[in-house]
C-alpha cells in the first residue's frame, strides 16, 4: 500500500505524457486521496486522445475553411475596389474631356462674336480709311459709328432695337452666371441662348412700342410727367415685362404650367420691390433728358445690372425646385427600397 501512490503517479504521467495535456493549474499534493484505478486509465486516455485528435482535425478544417473563404472575400473586395476605381478613373476623365471640350466650344464663341463686333466698330469707315493713321481711326470711329446706328433706326427701328436687346440679354445672363461662381468659359449655352431669345424677340419689340404708347398716354411736358412715367413705368409696365420674361424662360425650359404660376408668384413682388432700388434715379434720365427713339439704348445699358439680378433670380428658384425634386425622388426611392427589402 505505501507503493501505490508512486504507481499511481507514474500511471498518470504516463496518462498526461499521451495525451499531451497541459499540467494542471493546481499541484497534486501527496495528501490528495488518488480513488481510480489503473484499470480504468487506459480507456479514459484513449478516448481522450481520440477525442482531442478529433477536435484538433476539426478545428484544422474550420480554420481552413475560415481562410479560403476570406481569402476568397478579400480577392472579391480587392477585384471590386479596382473595378470602381477603373470606373471613377473612366468617368472622371470622361467629364474632364467634355468639360475640356465645352470650354473650348464656349471660349470659341466668345472671341469669334467678339472679334466679329470689333472688327465691324473699327472698320466703319474702311471705304475712306486708307492712309488715315491710327489716331484718325480711333477719332471717327465711335461718331461713324453712332451715324449708322441712327440711320439704321431709321430704316428698320424695330429690328435695330431687337438686335442690341438680344445682345444685351446674352451679355446679362453671361455676368450672372459669372456672378454666381462659374468659370468665364464654362458657362452654360443653353440658358444664355435663352435669355438672349427673350431678349431679342420681345424685350426689343414690346419696348418700342411700349415707349411709344406711353408718351401717347401722358404728352404733356409740365415737372410732373416725369415723376408720372416713372410711376405708371415701375408699376405697371414692370409687372408686365417680368411676368412674360418669367413666363416664357419656364416655357423654354419646357416646365409645366403648375410650376411656372408657382414661380411667378415667388417672384413678382421680390422683383417688383427690386426694381423700385435701381429703375426710378435711372428713369430720371430716360424720360427727362434722352429722346424717344434713343430711350431703349439707354435703358439696355442699364438692363445688363438689371438682367443679372433677373436671371440669376429665375435660375436660382428653377434650380431649387429641381433640387428639391430629385431630393424627394431619392427619399421615395430609398424608403421604397428599405420597404421592399424589408419584405
Amino acid at each position: 500500500m505505501i507503493k501505490q501512490p508512486s504507481a499511481m503517479a507514474s500511471s498518470s504521467n504516463y496518462v498526461f505524457s499521451t495525451c499531451k495535456l497541459s499540467p494542471p493549474k493546481r499541484p497534486i499534493s501527496s495528501s490528495t486521496p488518488l480513488s481510480f484505478s489503473s484499470s480504468k486509465i487506459f480507456p479514459q486516455s484513449r478516448n481522450s486522445h481520440v477525442l482531442i485528435k478529433s477536435i484538433a482535425e476539426d478545428r484544422e478544417v474550420v480554420t481552413e475553411k475560415i481562410s479560403v473563404s476570406d481569402l476568397k472575400q478579400d480577392e472579391q473586395s480587392v477585384n471590386g475596389l479596382e473595378g470602381g476605381d477603373k470606373e471613377f478613373v473612366v468617368r472622371d476623365g470622361s467629364e474632364e474631356i467634355d468639360r475640356f471640350m465645352g470650354k473650348a466650344v464656349n471660349a470659341s464663341i466668345v472671341l469669334g462674336f467678339g472679334t466679329l463686333a470689333v472688327t465691324r466698330l473699327l472698320t466703319i469707315d474702311h471705304e475712306y480709311w486708307h492712309g488715315w493713321t491710327l489716331y484718325e481711326i480711333l477719332r471717327y470711329a465711335p461718331e461713324h459709328n453712332w451715324i449708322a446706328y441712327e440711320e439704321a433706326l431709321k430704316e428698320n427701328p424695330v429690328l435695330a432695337k431687337m438686335m442690341i436687346s438680344g445682345v444685351v440679354y446674352s451679355i446679362g445672363d453671361w455676368i450672372a452666371q459669372c456672378y454666381e461662381g462659374k468659370p468665364l468659359f464654362e458657362f452654360d449655352r443653353t440658358r444664355l441662348f435663352r435669355s438672349g431669345l427673350v431678349g431679342f424677340t420681345l424685350h426689343g419689340s414690346l419696348s418700342h412700342f411700349y415707349y411709344q404708347i406711353c408718351e401717347a398716354l401722358i404728352p404733356w411736358k409740365d415737372w410732373w410727367v416725369v415723376p408720372a412715367k416713372i410711376a405708371f413705368d415701375q408699376t405697371v409696365w414692370s409687372a408686365i415685362w417680368n411676368s412674360i420674361y418669367f413666363v416664357v424662360l419656364g416655357l423654354l425650359r419646357f416646365e409645366s404650367p403648375t410650376n411656372i404660376s408657382n414661380e411667378l408668384k415667388a417672384t413678382f413682388f421680390p422683383m417688383l420691390k427690386a426694381g423700385w432700388k435701381l429703375w426710378p434715379f435711372a428713369h430720371l434720365i430716360t424720360y427727362g433728358v434722352v429722346p424717344i427713339e434713343q430711350r431703349l439704348l439707354w435703358v439696355d445699358c442699364v438692363e445688363l445690372v438689371w438682367v443679372t439680378i433677373l436671371s440669376t433670380y429665375s435660375n436660382e428658384k428653377s434650380e431649387a425646385r429641381i433640387s428639391d425634386t430629385q431630393g424627394d425622388i431619392d427619399t421615395t426611392s430609398s424608403s421604397t427600397n428599405v420597404s421592399e427589402s424589408e419584405e
